[in-house]
């Protein structure tokens, strides 16, 4: 043993994570079926998410592998691409099932493997280093805050998951292993939400939340302190708990196959999946696969109508969303009507019936600190434990886990004393598909769907000699390079000879995310022509074209006298949707200090993270008739003049800015135009903001300046 290995620190027990029952029962439903197609963990910080899925590692059982293979080819049925093959059939070597973590900052050679593109042309040799996919082959890939993965890797990871296998290519040059993987990820919904297509691709999800109970938060506290003291010592203390637990999913494995899916069982996972109107056939299979997973672990050799029940919860909240704001969950009433209405035939003997495990496995006891078996710390909260249930049994109820919705403010604050009184938040109308907005020029920035970037994927442009390591070969530009010294390298044979000197990087053009910054006017003006449904319709239509083109968002609204930074930029697009629905009107229209506060978040969030470009979208009728806070004496006068030099400080700015005008009625006074002038942007009414609306001509921010410049020439 090396000094690394004998100073690293045994994982947290997974017997000794207290409550947590659905996220405990989904792991162990995965390690019992890796066919389930593994958990998504959902959760605020601090609830023992990662600590559950590491300590999930040391309880599967441990795997045949081919000796020296890179791959873990099984002895028994070799992959016979496999790069370091062919294999000759022997024993092999057993070795611990793998928790491999990809960093959310990984590169794509990082997760896939690196292919050394030199060597591969001037020598003809495919010189592969495996990637994360390769160390993860039969067992497990563990994502952290997986919601918040650069999108190229997600498709790079959909595409694995989906074949079984990884395929690398560069310039022609392709190598393929096998990559079959148990698929875990963990993830905070206030830091943003997965794409539809990761999430289906998870089996299960399971939601978590810390226990508001201070007993069970105590001996949270109790046993994460005693690990933290001596970590050896306290995995010792659970060893006899951790075994059975083991031996028990031993025995449940052998029994898997055994178990029968009989066709009542089949009707009521298609009746249920049919009623809650899920997309595809993959719930159906991941419920089947579930429920199987459930009576084994259960020791039983049929499926029941509560294994059904069970699966669907676990298999069925994540695929029900239809919009991104759209919170996972079930109505648990229905699904009992379903499950009764399909009831139509006996159950299956069952060689077991009082339902205590498989042969030969007991239910955990209470553990070393006598707070029940199923319990423990992880880094920080749990739910009650279920008495003495074994590790996985469900409680009868499953509490969503708690929202925290933001807070008008208090009445009683000066500005509400001064202002006349709010009036309710007005529910938003219905969404609709919202025009594309972007941002002017070529950025850098991160990956995303909304503005043109310099990026890693996308169509190539051109090339340059590489700054560093070579990651995207132009092979054209690299023969074009090494052409005219072929004679002076004494190229006698039909290769080409190149050097690192010949080799050039290809550019790329792309799609970059964006930060779009909301400015919403929440005046009394809006709420008394009863506009403000309409407008936070078309908020909210464009905060789900964030969502979907990977932008970060935030949300000012100025009322009143001042402007509030209701959301700070975030990844969340549902936390501003959530603030949007609650936002509070009333008052007069302090536009100029709306302007100020969107220009000192934008230079804040320039020095956090230059490389993402802004976009700020002001929602307003272009009124102004309340001056800035501290904009001095005499200043209320000259509302509008101060909202004009805020908007041309934002022009100088160079902040990319489209208004958003929601004047109606039959006169206009055009302010917002006269507004979208000043900041050197463009006006678009709510009409125009709809995809399908002849009256929206407008396709990026640039195109009230060309229009310009049309009519000057």
């Amino acid at each position: 043993m090396n000094d690394r290995q004998s100073h690293q620190a045994p994982h947290y027990p997974f017997t000794a994570i207290v409550g947590m029952d659905d996220l405990r029962l989904g792991l162990l439903l995965n390690a019992v079926s890796p066919a389930v197609g593994g958990v998504l963990v959902r959760g605020e910080k601090g609830t023992a998410k990662s600590t559950a899925v590491r300590a999930l590692s040391s309880l599967m059982p441990q795997v045949q592998v081919v000796s020296g293979c890179r791959f873990s080819c099984a002895p028994s049925a070799p992959d016979p691409g496999c790069p370091d093959g062919p294999h000759e059939r022997d024993g092999g070597s057993q070795r611990q099932t793998r928790m491999v973590e990809l960093p959310v900052g990984a590169s794509e050679d990082r997760l896939v493997g690196a292919l050394d593109i030199e060597r591969a042309l001037a020598e003809g040799v495919k010189a592969f280093e495996p990637g994360l996919l390769a160390d993860a082959h039969r067992g497990i890939l563990y994502v952290d805050e997986v919601n918040l993965l650069h999108d190229h890797l997600i498709d790079l990871l959909l595409d694995a998951a989906a074949m079984g296998a990884s395929y690398v290519e560069r310039e022609g040059v392709s190598v393929r292993h096998a990559a079959r993987f148990l698929l875990v990820g963990t993830m905070n919904p206030e830091e943003g939400e997965l794409r539809p297509q990761l999430l289906d691709r998870f089996g299960l999800t399971v939601e978590v939340a810390a226990s508001r109970e201070p007993e069970q938060r105590v001996e949270v506290v109790r046993r994460r302190l005693a690990y933290e003291d001596d970590p050896a010592a306290f995995a010792v203390r659970w060893e006899g708990q951790e075994a059975a637990l083991r031996e028990r999913i031993t025995a449940a494995r052998a029994l898997l196959s055994q178990v029968v899916l009989g066709d009542g069982a089949l009707r009521q996972i298609a009746a249920v999946c049919a009623a809650f109107e899920v997309d595809g056939m993959r719930a159906d299979i991941v419920m089947a696969r579930t429920a199987t997973a459930l009576a084994a672990w259960a020791g039983r050799s049929g499926v029941l109508k509560e294994d059904v029940r069970q699966a669907a919860l676990l298999a069925l909240p994540h695929r029900r969303r239809r919009n991104p704001f759209d919170a996972p969950g079930l109505d648990e009433d229905l699904l009992d009507r379903i499950l009764d209405e399909f009831e139509d035939e006996p159950e299956p003997d069952d060689p077991n019936p009082d339902g205590d495990g498989p042969e030969g496995s007991e239910p955990e006891d209470d553990g070393p600190d006598g707070g029940g078996g199923d319990g423990g710390g992880g880094d920080g909260g749990g739910i009650p434990p279920q008495g003495d249930a074994p590790p996985g049994e469900l409680p009868a109820e499953h509490p969503p886990s708690p929202q925290s919705p933001s807070e008008p403010a208090p009445a009683d604050s000066p500005r509400a004393q001064s202002e006349p009184a709010e009036q309710a938040p007005v529910r938003a109308a219905a969404p609709f598909r919202a025009k594309a907005l972007s941002v002017p020029g070529l950025g850098e920035g991160a990956a995303g769907r909304r503005s043109r970037a310099r990026t890693a994927h996308g169509r190539t442009t051109g090339a340059h000699r590489p700054r560093g390591q070579l990651t995207k070969l132009h092979l054209a530009a690299t023969v074009q390079a090494a052409a005219p010294h072929q004679h002076a390298r004494g190229r006698s044979g039909p290769g080409l000879v190149v050097r690192r000197e010949d080799l050039r990087q290809a550019v790329r053009e792309g799609r970059e995310g964006n930060l779009v910054l909301f400015a919403v006017d929440a005046s009394g003006s809006m709420a008394a022509r009863k506009r403000m449904g309409a407008v936070k319709g078309a908020v909210l239509s464009l905060l789900i074209d964030a969502y979907q083109r990977r932008d970060k968002v935030g949300l000012i609204s100025f009322r009143g006298s001042t402007a509030e930074l209701a959301l700070p930029p975030t990844s969340s697009v549902d936390a501003a949707a959530a603030r949007l629905e609650q936002l509070p009107t009333g008052g007069r229209t302090p536009l100029a200090a709306g302007l100020l506060r969107a220009h000192e978040v934008l230079r804040l969030e320039r020095l956090r993270d230059p490389s993402r470009r802004a976009l700020l979208v002001v929602v307003t009728d272009g009124r102004a008739t309340s001056a800035a806070t501290g904009a001095g004496p005499g200043a209320g006068g000259d509302a509008r003049g101060l909202a004009g030099r805020a908007a041309r400080l934002l022009n100088a700015a160079g902040t990319a800015s489209v208004v958003v005008d929601c004047e109606s009625g039959p006169v206009r006074l055009g302010l917002a135009a006269e507004l979208a002038r000043d900041l050197g942007g463009t006006a678009v009414t709510l009409d125009g903001l709809r995809a399908d609306s002849i009256a929206g001509l407008v396709k990026d921010v640039q195109g009230s300046h060309r229009t310009a410049n049309r009519r000057a020439a």
